[in-house]
């Protein structure tokens, strides 16, 4: 069994940065396109980024485009989410997780192993 956990998460003033990591054990780690989502009170999960398995190829939601860069480091078996100029409607538990190969990179479906989140506070 795969497991991921999301570490790095606090609270933090608007235009603030925090970087949250998403710790693998498994050896499947290195070929896995791996993913972000989040999930704010009330509302439904949503995607946030996506990185394929050799960390060349990158997505983003529009809404975090140019402020977040998802990133891995195959040897430590980690992904990142480095997160910038923060605003309060980023405000969520932030979750990472392994996609399946060939799904749709934005939808919760094509991801089959899930971290346990991680809070983000984002403060106006």
């Amino acid at each position: 069994q795969v497991q991921l956990v999301e570490s790095g998460g606090g609270l933090v003033q608007a235009g603030g940065s925090l970087r949250l990591s998403c710790a693998a054990s498994g050896r499947t780690f290195s070929s896995s396109a791996m993913g972000w989502f989040r999930q704010a009170p009330g509302k439904e999960r949503e995607f946030v980024a996506t990185i394929n398995w050799s960390g060349d190829i990158t997505y983003y939601a529009d809404s975090v485009k140019g402020r977040f860069t998802i990133s891995r480091d195959n040897a430590k078996n980690t992904v990142y989410l480095q997160m910038n100029s923060l605003k309060p409607e980023d405000t969520a538990v932030y979750y990472c997780a392994r996609r399946l190969s060939g799904g749709g990179a934005t939808l919760a479906r094509s991801y089959d192993y899930w971290g346990q989140g991680t809070q983000v506070t984002v403060s106006s």
